[in-house]
């Protein structure tokens, strides 16, 4: 049996596209996913199944989604295995000054993080770092400059669309659950 998390984009924000995780992960275990377990409101949820084939369950996720809330949502599905090689290169400066913010930008296939990186443009070195391992972006920038990276204008741009993006706390956190 494999281990997966889903990354939903963009549920319980703002008030927009609610999605109860209780009935979720209900509806994920009437359909034949195991040992569900939805980390935090945002979109997080960590499960098992004997199907190898993460395409089929991104199909599978997002056509109950819209069955069961009407939300046609884009997701990421990676193995848990995929998720803490990706948390294990993360490069040393990611997730350890309490006076910036820390984000993993999960880039969704079919495009690639060098796509991602490309369409957003170099990074600017004086306010932000940005490093990249599989289709996980890594990304910091001291919260008072904040307003002035690259990334954190990502918002309306084509690529946004196909982005979904944790804290680093929150992938720690997903990490630890996943090795448990």
């Amino acid at each position: 049996m494999n281990k997966y998390i889903a990354l939903l984009r963009g549920i319980n924000v703002g008030g927009k596209n609610r999605v109860s995780m209780k009935e979720l992960k209900e509806l994920l275990e009437e359909n034949g996913f195991q040992n569900v377990f939805p980390y935090i409101n945002s979109g997080n949820i960590i499960f098992s199944s004997d199907y190898a084939d993460e395409k089929f369950l991104k199909e599978k996720l997002e056509s109950l989604l819209l069955d069961k809330f009407n939300l046609q949502l884009s997701l990421m599905i990676l193995s848990s295995e995929e998720l803490i090689e990706a948390y294990n290169h993360a490069p040393s400066w990611w997730g350890t000054d309490n006076e910036s913010k820390h984000n993993a930008i999960f880039v969704m296939p079919p495009i690639t993080a060098s796509d991602a990186m490309k369409e957003v443009g170099e990074a600017k070195p004086e306010y932000e770092k940005v490093d990249s391992y599989g289709n996980v972006i890594f990304w910091s920038a001291p919260i008072k400059t904040f307003s002035r990276t690259r990334w954190s204008k990502i918002v309306g741009k084509p690529v946004c669309n196909q982005i979904t993006i944790r804290n680093a706390n929150t992938v720690k956190n997903l990490v630890e659950l996943c090795r448990g």
